[in-house]
């Protein structure tokens, strides 16, 4: 490469980790970032001496004996890091006084699923023989010594040899169709309620793996401890972050990417360019959708993203230690079904951060209800402020009222209530139809998991994505080696050896 330099658009989990690794390598870069702080949808607010977490439940990798480990070590993300293992992943009690529990140990999953419902024994064993499946997956590190490394990739190719058929067979069923076959009512709609239903059943399968290996730890702070020290290391290494700087388009000469232009008019030039910002904003409006063919424009038109969310965090002034700890909060049945925000709904769900008191204040919680939403409901809302104001603020008020049922005097206890919409995740983020992820993994699409997507255009020189945009199924894990993936590309062009360091 003549310019070594490269220009990174949004500060988010990948492009932090595109720069880290780029600037491990020895190229100059600068990222543009929309927002004032960094993390992209990996964040958290604060109000009133709260802090709402807005992205972590889980990271897999958090053991240190474990493969992925290397990269939240080469991140700078593990060092000083407290990681905390849960026992249940969430809670569902039903309107008939039953409680299912999802343990994250597989053999208490298994006897208590069986307990809970005997007549669904077979596909109950099928799923936990899916799991078990999923636990001897460890992918070789860097960092292993040469013969562990080789000694993990024999055993890798050996599960790949023995398991693909089955493994196939659960990337090609999505939650909705499997939990189908359940006949017990609660048990089946737990199932839907706990889980994306429309995820491919891989994904849960290798979730509940992570888990039960203690290998998908919380950590003590949640998303914007994270997502500081991904900046702290990124600039450690000499990166530079421009906060408060919205690139508006691409600028290519000759179909070759030569820099950015911001919304204040400014240019800046460089060798390449890496977007990890929204997908659908960078081909369709930096780049004017010039060089979006009809395989780039598949997943815009087919694809199903991450249903948007409404989120509604609360600060209480209680302690909640007699309640569980879970890694995705507990459902509960309302008294009758009552609108909150566009739709009616029978059940409430919430996650109760008594796992973390770094959240809140002494003796207090901070609380998260997370609920699916309407993109469009919201976008027409706020056609008219002063209406989107108002059914915020009753939103804020029927969640408050509704938690009285199941926490009596819960809301005398309420000091603090934010109300995030999808318009919200748009607006900080810029994310697809205020979408919390990117693309969701489905049957449809899981091959172009296993085989990758693009991270270039067709037609565009020096141009490439990194990030949940061109990895289904999201989530922070894959951002990183999105970054990582792409920089190895970078390097192998160059005729350069890639290299990593750890923080």
């Amino acid at each position: 490469m003549e310019n070594n330099s490269v220009i990174i658009i949004g500060a988010g989990f990948a492009g932090l980790s595109a720069g880290i690794y780029a600037r491990m390598n020895g190229y100059s870069t600068q990222i543009f970032e929309m927002h004032d702080s960094p993390g992209g949808l990996c964040t958290a607010w604060k109000r009133k001496g709260y802090t709402i977490d807005g992205c972590i439940h889980w990271l897999a990798g958090s053991s240190p004996g474990s493969g992925m480990h290397r990269y939240w070590e080469e991140v700078g993300i593990a060092q000083g890091c407290e990681f905390i293992n849960m026992d249940e992943y969430m809670r569902y009690e039903s309107a008939d006084g039953r409680t299912l529990i999802l343990y994250t140990n597989v053999d208490k999953l298994e006897k208590h699923l069986l307990e809970f419902s005997p007549q669904d024994a077979i596909p109950i064993r099928d799923f936990i023989r899916g799991i078990r499946m999923c636990l001897n997956f460890d992918q070789p590190s860097e960092s292993d010594p040469p013969l562990k490394r080789l000694q993990k990739r024999l055993k890798f190719g050996l599960i790949l040899a023995t398991k693909g058929r089955e493994m196939r067979k659960w990337m090609n069923i999505s939650g909705t169709e499997f939990f189908m076959r359940f006949k017990d009512p609660v048990l089946r709609e737990a199932l839907r309620e706990m889980w994306v239903p429309e995820f491919s059943m891989f994904v849960m399968l290798f979730a509940f793996a992570y888990l039960h290996n203690r290998d998908a730890g919380y950590p003590i702070g949640g998303s914007l401890p994270m997502s500081l020290a991904l900046a702290r290391r990124y600039t450690s290494l000499g990166g530079v972050i421009h906060y408060d700087k919205q690139v508006k388009k691409i600028l290519v000469e000759k179909d070759k990417a030569v820099g950015v232009r911001l919304e204040d008019g400014s240019e800046h030039r460089s060798g390449q360019v890496i977007s990890a910002a929204d997908g659908y904003a960078t081909i369709f409006k930096m780049l004017e959708g010039k060089y979006a063919d009809e395989k780039t424009r598949e997943p815009y038109e087919k694809w199903q993203v991450f249903q948007p969310l409404l989120y509604v965090g609360l600060g209480v002034n209680r302690s909640f230690e007699n309640e569980p700890r879970t890694v995705s909060g507990m459902s509960f049945p309302l008294r009758q079904p009552t609108e909150i925000g566009y739709a009616m709904r029978d059940r409430m769900p919430i996650h109760i951060y008594n796992q973390d008191s770094t959240l809140a204040p002494a003796g207090k919680t901070s609380l998260v209800v997370m609920m699916p939403s309407s993109y469009e409901y919201w976008k027409e809302l706020a056609q008219n402020p002063e209406a989107y104001k108002e059914k915020k603020e009753q939103v804020a008020h029927t969640v408050v009222e509704l938690l009285n049922q199941r926490f009596p005097g819960i809301s005398q206890q309420v000091e603090m209530v934010d109300v995030a919409t999808p318009l919200t995740f748009e607006r900080y983020t810029g994310n697809w139809k205020g979408s919390f992820e990117g693309w969701l993994l489905t049957p449809q699409n899981s091959f172009t998991m296993m085989k990758r997507m693009s991270q270039t255009l067709p037609g565009l020189q020096n141009f490439y994505m990194c990030g949940q945009w061109v990895e289904p199924g999201g989530g922070l894990p894959t951002s990183v080696m999105s970054g990582r993936r792409l920089v190895k590309t970078l390097c192998k062009q160059d005729g350069k050896k890639f290299r990593t360091t750890v923080a």
